[in-house]
Order: structure tokens, then sequence, then C-alpha cells
């Protein structure tokens, strides 16, 4: 009989923003892109890139970088796409999530997960769902539900319903 994990056990994909490594839930993360061409869509927030054509259907790309408030994601060779599922009011919402690299898939335990850091009162840290302990760094695990307002969300999945798919660059 398979164990149960416990809340916080599990799998998470690293990936690096600047000089911090942040992880997801290994179970919302459908695949890893190359980074592959963006189109830009008009009139939107600075840190909705675009768009990118994923085997026909839509897929809004962010900027994890403006969106936590710092400089924009450079184009490297390593940067890539990490495409994630968020969930909310149990509708699923497929987006692209710029990340400077991508670095492994690791395993932490309960004991290894610390819960957030409270900043104090002006500070919204929900979008973190703790603070992994991992080869004496700690990686900072988001929770991908949290990251983006209700509102943001809705202007993602509207972005993904409302505009055609780009064309295949294959």
């Amino acid at each position: 009989m398979a164990e149960t994990k416990q809340a916080g056990q599990g799998q998470f994909l690293t990936f690096r923003l600047e000089e911090e490594t942040y992880a997801l839930e290994i179970t919302r993360v459908r695949e890893v892109l190359d980074n592959i061409k963006i189109t830009k869509v008009p009139k939107m927030p600075a840190f909705i890139k675009g768009v990118i054509n994923l085997r026909g259907g839509v897929v809004p790309v962010v900027d994890l970088r403006l969106k936590f408030d710092s400089s924009e994601t450079p184009q490297t060779v390593d940067t890539c796409i990490i495409i994630v599922e968020s969930i909310t009011n149990e509708e699923i919402t497929l987006l692209g999530a710029l990340a400077d690299r991508v670095q492994e898939v690791i395993e932490l335990e309960e004991a290894d997960i610390l819960p957030p850091p409270k900043m104090g009162a002006g500070l919204n840290t929900n979008f973190i769902r703790g603070m992994g302990k991992y080869n004496d760094e700690f990686i900072i695990i988001l929770n991908i539900d949290k990251v983006f307002s209700t509102g943001e969300l809705a202007l993602v999945q509207q972005v993904s319903e409302t505009t055609p798919p780009p064309p295949d660059t294959d």
C-alpha cells in the first residue's frame, strides 16, 4: 500500500530568479520549455509578457521577476518557460512563468520546510508556501495559486480565451 504524503512533503522543481532559488510543487508543473517566441498582447500589465502557442492553445506568459518587483528577465541560453497550473475557484488556468534557469527536481521532507517569514502587517507573503532547507540554502517555495490576485488570474484567463494562438514556430 502506498504511503500517504503529509502536508508539506513532496517533490519540487527548483529554478532561479536572479540570485534566489525558488520552487514549485512538481504536481503543478506541466512542462519546461526552451525560451520560445512570445507574442506580445497590447495593453497588458508589464508582468504579462504575452502569449505562446502550446500545441494549438494560447498560454499567457508572465515574468515572475517583474511580478515580484524586480528587473525584467533577460533572454539568455538558460532562460526558460515553466508551464504551470494555477487553480482558482476550482478552475485550472495554464500559464507560463519565465525563469532565469531551471535547476533540478528535489524532494523535501516536512521537517525541511519552515513557515513563510512574517514580514510585518504591510507586506503580503501569502504567495510563499514555505522556506525549504536544502543543501545549506533556503529555497522559496511558491504557492502558485496565490502569486497572482484573483483579478490578475481572471485577466490571464481572459487573454488565453480571447487571443488567437500565435503561429507555431516549430
